[in-house]
């Protein structure tokens, strides 16, 4: 029997969650570990991912810095656009999220990286009473991209 199936982690924010430490079920015997590997995530017992959170952005920064060119790029259509950040960027920062139970906090953080490439994406808009530049307010992006990278990682 694989060692690696033989674990078992209980993940919650209350400290006293899961006090046992072995289950064992048809003479098998589960051990309880603080931490566990799955998908590339680190699991940790007190539901704690923020670590995981900022390295998930990084990679998402990286891949965005990567394809940065693509998304500037004005001849390419902006469902070409969406498509590009569909498959490059959220692939690499949702991978493992099925895992995760993120706070308000590590929402918001890749919020921001979310409206950061939508906003590299759909451009400035000029503003209709002062005629200005300006970049898109959130709800704005809300509104031109209805999906969120918080409703995919909920949904998941």
């Amino acid at each position: 029997m694989n060692a690696d199936k033989t674990k078992y982690v209980v993940m919650s924010r209350d400290q006293n969650a899961g006090r046992r430490h072995s289950i064992k079920i048809d003479n098998r015997s589960f051990e309880r570990v603080e931490e566990f590997k799955y998908l590339g995530t680190t699991l940790i017992n007190q539901n704690s991912i923020q670590e995981e959170i900022k390295s998930i952005l990084r990679s998402g920064n990286a891949c965005c810095h990567s394809v940065q060119n693509l998304l500037s790029y004005r001849l390419l259509s902006k469902n070409l656009m969406i498509k590009i950040y569909r498959t490059i960027i959220l692939t690499v920062v949702l991978y493992g999220c099925d895992t995760w139970s993120p706070t308000l906090r590590e929402e918001r953080r890749l919020r921001v990286l979310e409206n950061r490439v939508l906003r590299r994406i759909f451009g400035s808009k000029r503003d209709e009473v002062t005629r200005d530049w300006r970049e898109l307010h959130n709800e704005e992006l809300n509104d031109l991209y209805s999906q969120s990278i918080v409703r995919a990682i909920k949904s998941r």
